[in-house]
């Protein structure tokens, strides 16, 4: 360990130490001792916001380490004058460390998430050197790369529109804020404060992203995604022709990936609903260009043709998109995730038992279906862009005044629609 900077050459194995503070000391100090890790990279892993603090230890669960039964049970015995008057799940709430300055006292707990997830991609540089021909393969972050400046489509007091790029979080991850579109956007702008998430695209999906200035703006924007009030329009690079018109399944209500769909509704299962305005024949995308993107090519055979296909979101679920692609037999390009399925299902249909109901559904079934998909993220980009937003309304304010008297608000709104640049399977 040196530093976190530069990028390893991949993406490091988890890992992630649970520790019990036993005696006080500057937050620095203690983790350089306790984890024997250099002072540069403790700092940075703060910088990060990978490592977090809280007053109590929660109880570690029955397949932890006997030791950490042991320091928990002492941490429990100690006096602890700071948790005094504080109820039990409050004391025990872990906060991000945001200042290499910050103390730690003994009886505490610390999360430490010594390899952020940091999202790699391999270049190979080639040179001559007299009769001597040489490559060098060297790995970069995206977000290091980007002319953010560039990526801002619309500014004004209350929002701005990013262009986001593809192999970028929006708003980084429980391991890592640093990396994300956030950070390096509201520095492109030179903001003394960092920019906030409205809403999510997928970190392998590129295209229009609104991102908030204050608070207010956020509650307002949410509520019309709450509403439906927001045309959010996505292009999609499909390795299969689909219908046209409205496509619903139902997902079920999984926190992580891969998002199972059924044709049947199920109880629990959250409907996904979008509708194919247009779905034509392209070019395949060349190697190069495959390459260009980080876009794996998953062994999809196909006859030199892809489908572009203009999408416009009906519910705004997890993955929906992507799933729902691979579904209809028509996976997006790129995805390493449901490539996987949709290349299975193509070979057996009925090795997926939840997408339409046969009557023989199992637990078992369905797990055997979820090993089916790929268990890596894509590494870069997708066929997927996130290619237009617009929503009509004003997001300033819930009531506006003239003269102390309410006016009309349908006159006051205001029509907002923002559309990113061609996506990067297009010749340009």
């Amino acid at each position: 360990y040196d530093r976190l900077l530069p990028c390893p050459g991949d993406d490091l194995p988890v890992r992630i130490e649970h520790l019990f503070v036993e005696k006080n000391g500057n937050v620095v100090d203690y983790l350089c001792q306790a984890l024997s890790l250099p002072s540069l990279y403790v700092n940075d892993l703060i910088e990060f916001g990978a490592v977090y603090h809280a007053l109590r230890c929660s109880e570690p669960p029955e397949t932890a380490p006997k030791e950490h039964m042991e320091f928990y049970k002492r941490a429990l015995a100690m006096d602890l004058p700071r948790v005094k008057g504080m109820s039990v799940q409050e004391s025990q709430k872990a906060r991000r460390i945001v200042s290499k300055h910050e103390e730690v006292e003994a009886g505490s707990y610390m999360r430490v998430h010594v390899h952020p997830r940091r999202f790699p991609r391999q270049e190979t540089l080639a040179g001559c050197f007299f009769s001597l021909v040489y490559t060098r393969v060297f790995f970069v972050v995206r977000c290091y790369e980007v002319d953010w400046k560039s990526r801002i489509l619309a500014e004004n007091d209350l929002f701005v529109v990013l262009d986001k790029p593809a192999g970028v979080s929006v708003g980084g991850s429980v391991d890592n804020l640093e990396e994300s579109c956030v950070t390096f956007a509201s520095r492109a702008l030179g903001m003394a404060f960092p920019l906030l998430v409205t809403h999510q695209i997928d970190n392998c999906t590129e295209g229009c992203v609104v991102l908030a200035k204050d608070k207010d703006f956020v509650s307002n924007f949410n509520r019309l995604l709450r509403t439906r009030k927001v045309d959010k329009r996505y292009l999609v690079l499909a390795a299969s022709p689909v219908p046209l018109g409205i496509v619903s399944h139902y997902m079920r209500p999984d926190h992580f990936a891969p998002h199972l769909l059924s044709q049947d509704k199920r109880q629990g299962w959250h409907l996904c609903s979008m509708e194919v305005l247009q779905c034509h024949q392209v070019e395949w995308p060349s190697e190069a260009r495959l390459r260009e993107n980080g876009v794996s090519n998953c062994e999809l055979e196909h006859d030199g043709h892809a489908y572009e296909c203009e999408v416009k979101l009906l519910t705004g679920k997890t993955h929906q998109v992507r799933a729902q692609f691979a579904a209809l037999g028509a996976p997006i390009l790129g995805d390493t995730i449901y490539i996987p399925a949709a290349i299975a299902r193509r070979q057996n249909r009925a090795i997926d038992p939840v997408l339409r109901d046969d009557g023989q559904w199992s637990e078992e079934r369905e797990e055997r279906w979820i090993l089916h998909h790929g268990s890596s993220a894509p590494k870069l980009a997708i066929g997927l862009q996130a290619s237009s937003i617009s929503w009509i309304g004003d997001t300033t304010i819930d009531i506006l005044l003239v003269d102390e008297e309410p006016i009309d608000r349908e006159s006051s709104q205001s029509n907002f629609s923002f559309h990113a640049s061609s996506p990067w399977w297009r010749a340009t």
